[in-house]
């Protein structure tokens, strides 16, 4: 499980690429309405395991929160579930803010 974080700066150069990326928001309602990476879908972490069926895909899940922390936690349990193709977004939404979009607010 060496691969488990993903950089800004790579998620940003693949999804330029128009590779397929499903991009998770782990955080809860009130902090996704602050903020999101476009296109990012809202699960927040306490109702992943219910909605699992959901990321049981073939395509590449990238997980995100405000900082790592939480997104790491949900991409473990993702790849103990066999979702293989989870990663977790390091640094979170703050570092995409920060390195790739000033646009996106920081909290």
């Amino acid at each position: 499980m060496d691969d488990l974080e993903i950089t800004p700066a790579e998620v940003k150069q693949r999804l330029d690429r128009g590779e397929k990326l499903v991009l998770i928001d782990v955080r809860e309602p009130w902090e996704f309405s602050l903020c999101r990476i476009e296109g990012a879908k809202l699960i927040p972490m306490g109702t992943v395991p219910a909605n699992l069926q959901a990321l049981d895909t073939d395509d590449e899940i990238v997980v995100y929160c405000h900082h790592g922390v939480r997104s790491l936690d949900v991409t473990v349990w993702l790849r103990g579930q066999g979702v293989e193709g989870a990663k977790s977004l390091a640094g979170g939404i703050e570092r995409w803010s920060v390195e790739i979009d000033q646009n996106v607010p920081r909290y």
